[in-house]
C-alpha cells in the first residue's frame, strides 16, 4: 500500500513541437476524410493567439518565464507499471487557459475527467469539444470525460480560465475507439441510509453503459451523502482472482473534502490480519490498494468525495469479497445489493 499526500500537478504551459505536430496530424487525418478543418484551425489559431498573450506578459520576470516555458515536470502519481498497482495509472494536470498538455501511456487505456474547469481534447483525427462543466469544485455539476484508447495520444486544452484534469488508466493492449461521456451517459446510483452511517451516491463515469467499448477501465465518482459517515462498508476486498467469488482489481483513490479542511480516515486490513492500518486522508490525498480490506470513513462536519479508478487483471467487472464477520450488513443497507450489481 502506498499513502500519496495533496499532489500539486506540474503542467506543460505552451504548445510544444511536439504537441504542434500532433496538431497538424489530426489535421491531416481529418482532411483525408473530408472533414470541414476550418474551425478546428481557427480555434487552434485563437489559442495560439492567447499563448502569445500569455507570453508577453509573462516577459516581465524571469522567474515567471521560466515557470511558463518548463514542460511537465512532475512525474504521474502513479506511473505506469507502478510496483503496488501495476495495472492502474494516475496524474492530475492543472493547466490556465491555453495551456496544453499532451500523453501517451503505453499499454493503458485512459479516460480524461475535468475535475473543475473545460476542456477541449484532441484524439486521433477527432477533436472534442467543451468537456467540463463544474466551475468551483467536484460538488458543482455532473461529471464529464473522454475515453482515450491504448496507444493514441490525448492533448487537452484548457477552455476556461484554469482546470484540474483526471488521466486515469488501465493496463489493456488493444486499441478501442475514443468516446466523450456526458451526463446523460453518467450511471448514478444511491445507497445507504443514515441510520446505518452508510449513505452515499456513485456516479460511474466509465460503468455498465460502457459496456464493450473499454477494455479493463472502470472510473467512478464517490460523494458520501450529508456530513459523516462510512464508504466502501461492509469492508470488502478484490485482490484474488477467484471465480464467482472475486476478482483481481487494483485499486486508486484521490479525496476532496467540503469544506476542503475536512478529513477522513482510511483503513487497510490483510485478509490474514485480525487488526489493519489507518492512514490519515485529507484534502486531494491520493491512495492505492493493492490488496486487503478497505472501508473509509469521513469525519462527522464534512463531506467526502474520492475519484475512484479501478482495472482488473482479467476482466472488468469487478466482483467484491466482504469480510465474512461483517458480510451481514449486505441485508441491512438499503439498496446495496443494487451499487454491488453496477460493478459487475
Amino acid at each position: 500500500m502506498a499513502h500519496y499526500p495533496g499532489h500539486k500537478g506540474g503542467f506543460s504551459s505552451g504548445r510544444s513541437g511536439a504537441a504542434q505536430r500532433s496538431f497538424k496530424r489530426s489535421v491531416s487525418k481529418a482532411r483525408s476524410r473530408g472533414i470541414d478543418t476550418r474551425s478546428l484551425a481557427q480555434k487552434n489559431e485563437a489559442l495560439e493567439n492567447q499563448q502569445k498573450k500569455n507570453r508577453e506578459q509573462a516577459q516581465g520576470s524571469d522567474d515567471n518565464r521560466s515557470a511558463y516555458l518548463i514542460k511537465q515536470a512532475t512525474q504521474p502519481i502513479i506511473d505506469r507499471n507502478n510496483s503496488h498497482v501495476p495495472l492502474t495509472y494516475f496524474n492530475i494536470v492543472k493547466l490556465k487557459k491555453a495551456e496544453r498538455f499532451s500523453y501517451s501511456v503505453e499499454d493503458y487505456e485512459s479516460c480524461v475527467v475535468p475535475a473543475t474547469g473545460t476542456i477541449d481534447l484532441l484524439v486521433g483525427d477527432r477533436v472534442i469539444e467543451k468537456v467540463g462543466r463544474r466551475n468551483n469544485n467536484v460538488w458543482d455539476e455532473e461529471p464529464e470525460g473522454v475515453y482515450v484508447p491504448t496507444g493514441q495520444t490525448g492533448e487537452i486544452i484548457c477552455l476556461s480560465d484554469k482546470c484540474e484534469v483526471f488521466i486515469a488508466g488501465a493496463k489493456f493492449e488493444q486499441t478501442l475507439e475514443p468516446f466523450v461521456i456526458r451526463p446523460d451517459d453518467i450511471d448514478l446510483v444511491q445507497y445507504g441510509s443514515d441510520d446505518t452511517k452508510t449513505h452515499r451516491k456513485i456516479k460511474h463515469i466509465l460503468g455498465q453503459k460502457q459496456v464493450g467499448k473499454v477494455g479493463r477501465l472502470l472510473v467512478s465518482e464517490l460523494y458520501t451523502v450529508g456530513q459523516g459517515g462510512w464508504s466502501g462498508f461492509p469492508p470488502h476486498k478484490h485482490d484474488t482472482n477467484r471465480s464467482p467469488d472475486e476478482t483481481k482489481h487494483d485499486e486508486v483513490y484521490n479525496f476532496r473534502f467540503k469544506p476542503k479542511n475536512g478529513f477522513g480516515m482510511q483503513l487497510l486490513q490483510s485478509e490474514n490480519s485480525s487488526t489493519g492500518e489507518a492512514f490519515h486522508i485529507t484534502d486531494s490525498s491520493s491512495f492505492v490498494i493493492p490488496a486487503g480490506y478497505h472501508p473509509c470513513v469521513v469525519a462527522p462536519g464534512y463531506e467526502m468525495y474520492y475519484f475512484t479508478i479501478l482495472a482488473g487483471l482479467s476482466q472488468r467487472p469487478l466482483v467484491q469479497y466482504f469480510q465474512p464477520e461483517h458480510a451481514w450488513q449486505i441485508e441491512t443497507i438499503p439498496g446495496i445489493k443494487d451499487m454491488i450489481a453496477k460493478f459487475k
